[in-house]
């Protein structure tokens, strides 16, 4: 989806020009959202023309319709009703200069959809992004946006990840779920000039994103922004993510999934991009891409024999064809002289390393040893973590636990193990 140009730098004749708009898309977030308005308008500077915007996917408890009697109500009170709606009335004064509005969407459409509806309503110079739950506090809408206003061509993030933020209220195994998606959207798409680029709180000026075409269905617009800008100036402001108190958390295998097709999306956009290097560098290029390719093909090749090495022998020192061996020590025995296999085959045909000094050769054995082992716990946490958290069946949570366990251990081993680039 693409930005409506018309409404980017120009405004429509019948609305008036804000300064700043406060996008807020919701989903079942009747618990939260009168609340949150009342908590936004006291927290935008007074002198600051806004609007709130609400977009809603057609929430089953009734956000929409919620708001929209909050609207109607605050602007034409009676006596039967004006008590119950009493503080969000007279909140409604304290900034005379935002008004508020709620947009109905017909189904679900995602978040980012939502967010892009959002902006293409909007009138404001200014867009700041913000979740419906709380967990963005609105105290901290007035430091991002006097940092948009000191430096209008820059993006204002809400960042839990620098000095003085932090998350609270999360157990450890979304903590884990949350820091390996940071450092695959900074490592993996190279957006390493931000600490957190995961943050769905953040306010940016309204021409970045003039010539932008967002086409991903992740849930993170801004990771999208970052990647298509990377010129763009950040600036980070810490504040603390507290994780929300009514309502149901919207992460689920869906989200998650969503996640991975979109960072390969724009993994392949900055491929795309790299179309402009200059013909000697995109020959390297190739060839780096080849001989990476290559080695991950060896690799998993070795660990595939390995695989079959270890049953044959578990099997044959079991059942008294080689020996007759307790069957766990019959396995012991075949993980070991499986291991030992990988990393000689890995040291002579994978990484082609030919020095086999006594020394040189067993520091490599206990790193590789050592990599194994983190790939094990790897393995065994996110399955953990896909089971229990993400209530994904074992089987496919199985695969892709060791999927990612194989792929950590080849970035290890070429890194660490045999001291090779890791690109090339």
């Amino acid at each position: 989806m693409i930005i409506d140009q018309t409404r980017i730098g120009t405004f429509p004749s019948y609305r008036k020009m804000v300064m700043l708009s406060v996008i807020i898309p919701t989903y079942n977030e009747s618990e939260n959202i009168l609340d949150v308005i009342k908590s936004i308008k006291h927290n935008i500077p007074n002198n600051i023309p806004s609007e709130i915007i609400i977009v809603d996917d057609n929430s089953p408890d009734g956000t929409g319709k919620i708001v929209e009697n909050y609207l109607s109500k605050v602007d034409n009170p009676d006596e039967t009703i004006y008590n119950n709606y009493n503080n969000y009335k007279s909140e409604s004064t304290n900034n005379k200069d935002c008004s508020v509005r709620v947009l109905h969407r017909p189904t679900k459409s995602g978040l980012i959809s939502a967010i892009l509806e959002g902006i293409d309503s909007s009138t404001g110079q200014n867009i700041l992004i913000m979740d419906a739950d709380f967990s963005h506090p609105p105290e901290t809408i007035p430091r991002l946006v006097n940092a948009l206003l000191e430096d209008p061509s820059c993006i204002v993030v809400a960042s839990r990840y620098i000095s003085g933020g932090s998350v609270k209220g999360w157990p450890f195994k979304r903590r884990v779920m949350s820091n390996g998606a940071t450092q695959i959207a900074r490592r993996g798409l190279r957006v390493c000039n931000i600490k957190d680029p995961m943050s769905g709180f953040f306010a940016f000026p309204r021409h970045v994103i003039k010539n932008i075409k967002v086409d991903t269905k992740g849930y993170k617009i801004l990771l999208e922004i970052l990647v298509k800008n990377k010129d763009i100036n950040v600036k980070e402001i810490p504040y603390t993510f507290i994780n929300r108190k009514f309502g149901e958390s919207k992460l689920n295998l869906n989200v998650m999934i969503d996640y991975f097709e979109a960072v390969l999306h724009l993994y392949r956009y900055g491929q795309r991009s790299k179309s402009k290097l200059t013909p000697v560098i995109k020959k390297e290029e190739k060839r780096m891409s080849v001989l990476f390719l290559s080695k991950a093909g060896r690799f998993f090749t070795v660990g595939a024999s390995g695989l079959l090495l270890n049953y044959l022998l578990s099997f044959l020192l079991s059942n008294g064809a080689l020996a007759n061996f307790w069957y766990l020590k019959a396995t012991a025995y075949g993980i070991i002289i499986s291991i030992t296999s990988n990393f000689l085959l890995n040291k002579t045909w994978t990484f082609e390393d030919k020095d086999f000094s006594v020394k040189h050769t067993l520091k490599q054995y206990g790193l590789f040893i050592g990599v194994s082992a983190i790939g094990a716990a790897l393995q065994l946490a996110l399955v953990y973590l896909l089971v229990e958290s993400g209530h994904i069946q074992y089987g496919p949570s199985l695969f892709m636990s060791v999927a990612t366990a194989s792929v950590s251990n080849f970035l290890l081993n070429k890194k660490l193990t045999f001291h090779e680039r890791i690109w090339g």
